[in-house]
């Protein structure tokens, strides 16, 4: 963090085939060792897959799967005398969008199945129909800010 000037944004631009940000993130999110050309041919191929077995439109199904996958409360270790409570913290919107990126691709990458495009495909379909680990992983996230709820005068 910097003494001085608040970090300014970067800009990410808008992905080329279906002209959206929120795709470009995700990209960037899936590439490896900077090789976004095969982060995008993975992503693309998957999306197609999604375009022809759902009979939507594949970027509806995206965000659809984004949104079920996107958590509104974690919990934060909080440090009061002696012992350390789990506080439940809503969470900022950027971060929110950023946990559910990697929840979808951390649960794509450890399905077993054929290619990275199919394990995608199928991983982006479930979180579209509420099912699949990053949505899971969501839920687990809710119940334990839940549970948690009793410490919640601790929030800083």
């Amino acid at each position: 963090m910097p003494r001085r000037q608040r970090v300014s944004r970067r800009v990410v631009v808008a992905d080329p085939v279906y002209r959206s940000e929120a795709l470009a993130k995700f990209i960037n999110c899936l590439m490896l060792n900077g090789k976004r050309s095969t982060a995008e041919s993975i992503v693309y191929a998957s999306l197609t897959r999604i375009a022809k077995s759902q009979r939507r439109e594949p970027l509806e199904v995206f965000d659809l799967a984004v949104r079920n996958a996107t958590p509104i409360l974690e919990v934060k270790p909080k440090r009061v005398g002696g012992a350390t409570y789990q506080v439940p913290v809503e969470i900022r919107h950027d971060r929110r969008l950023a946990l559910a990126r990697r929840w979808i691709i951390r649960s794509a990458r450890a399905r077993h199945g054929r290619s990275m495009a199919d394990r995608l495909a199928a991983e982006l379909m479930d979180a579209s129909n509420g099912m699949g680990q990053a949505v899971k992983r969501k839920e687990d996230t809710h119940k334990m800010a839940e549970s948690n709820r009793a410490f919640s005068h601790f929030r800083y």
